[in-house]
């Protein structure tokens, strides 16, 4: 089976629309991606001192009160730093997510790790499926017959259909170009090329990327495969922390 890179996909619930405007985290989850399969998962409350207007409370469901209870932000931010370390990332409308993961990890006083480049499910989803009515996060999962398990805007809930269109888009995009990519399935590094590339031509874009991937390979010695850590399977319940 095709081996693609692991992908950490992750979802902020926020007191707004941005740390700019003061906003701050009220929950996260990340769900780890690989070969097609959910692999393992993270969720937790974040305890800071903002607080959440009633119209966010009614639409997540997250209370002051509920925050009382959480770990603090920067205890769970670094625990997400082990967790993600070294994995590229996805969310949909990632700019929104990278905003918060970036002032949330400035908090925590955690460095930068340079394999957070981030793709969006939103971006790609436009590109590859022009033909569906919503391009939102609920819709296009209702769309694409995707499983919902929990509430809309609860961020496990969130990542998990995010993990879902990714796994989906990723399939997608290996059957539809499949005379470019041959056994070779869609890793995070053409999804952050395919989300910026023109519609018209996206083909083009997977063909210059495989031939790209291939010099690399070419260039690179031989080494034995690193063993991933032992993640637990699709259907482990997540770490969370409340």
């Amino acid at each position: 089976m095709p081996r693609t890179d692991t992908i950490a996909v992750i979802d902020f619930e926020t007191t707004g629309m941005g740390p700019a405007q003061g906003a701050r985290a009220t929950e996260i989850a990340a769900v780890l991606v690989r070969d097609g399969q959910i692999v393992d998962r993270f969720q937790s409350l974040m305890k800071t001192d903002a607080w959440i207007p009633p119209f966010i409370e009614q639409l997540t469901g997250i209370s002051n009160a509920m925050m009382q209870s959480g770990p603090p932000a920067e205890e769970v931010m670094r625990e997400l730093d082990s967790f993600t370390r070294g994995i590229p990332m996805v969310a949909h409308n990632a700019s929104f997510d990278r905003g918060f993961w970036l002032a949330e990890r400035a908090r925590a006083g955690l460095e930068p790790d340079p394999a957070h480049e981030f793709a969006c499910t939103v971006l790609l989803s436009r590109r590859l499926y022009p033909e569906a009515p919503s391009h939102k996060l609920s819709a296009l999962g209702e769309w694409c017959g995707l499983k919902r398990d929990g509430q809309a805007h609860r961020a496990m809930s969130d990542a998990d259909v995010t993990a879902q269109l990714l796994i989906r888009l990723q399939r997608d995009i290996t059957e539809r170009f499949a005379q470019h990519m041959g056994p070779v399935a869609a890793d995070h590094a053409l999804l952050h090329e395919l989300q910026k590339a023109n519609k018209a031509h996206l083909e083009k874009c997977v063909a210059q990327h495989m031939v790209k991937r291939q010099a690399r390979l070419a260039l690179e010695p031989a080494t034995d495969p690193i063993p991933f850590p032992n993640h637990s399977c699709l259907d482990a319940e997540p770490k969370t922390v409340l």
